[in-house]
């Protein structure tokens, strides 16, 4: 699971997939074990849910490198682009409102379109995080 946005850029509309990803990691009692793996120059903690391991990701890099980040750890843990759910802002949803995509194109998200062009996919699942218009 990939949290995308700026790192550093803490508390921006931008970074909300990074946020999710914090608050994920406190509900499964993993946030303490936030650790950076230079490999795939990204955050990493491990998690097991109902008996799957998860991965949770946030790249440092900015946003339209994300997907090095994310295609990097999934040749670390033998992940195909089938197995990574991508977390990220979506400008075109209404503030709060969230949807699930399976697959299709980038849509003008420069950080999906890096992890679509890294992965050579884009078959990954997309939990859209509504952010509005300005």
């Amino acid at each position: 699971v990939a949290g995308l946005g700026n790192y550093g850029l803490w508390g921006t509309r931008h970074s909300v997939g990074m946020e999710v990803l914090d608050r994920l990691a406190r509900q499964l009692a993993v946030a303490e074990s936030w650790r950076v793996d230079k490999r795939c120059c990204a955050d990493v903690t491990l998690a097991t849910v109902h008996g799957l391991e998860l991965v949770l990701l946030k790249p440092r890099r900015f946003m339209n490198l994300n997907g090095l980040s994310v295609a990097s750890a999934a040749e670390i843990y033998s992940l195909g682009p089938e197995d990574i759910y991508l977390v990220h802002d979506d400008l075109d949803k209404a503030l709060g409102k969230v949807a699930i995509k399976l697959g299709g194109s980038a849509r003008g998200h420069n950080g999906v379109q890096s992890c679509i062009s890294a992965l050579h996919s884009n078959e990954m699942t997309r939990l859209r995080i509504g952010i509005g218009r300005p």
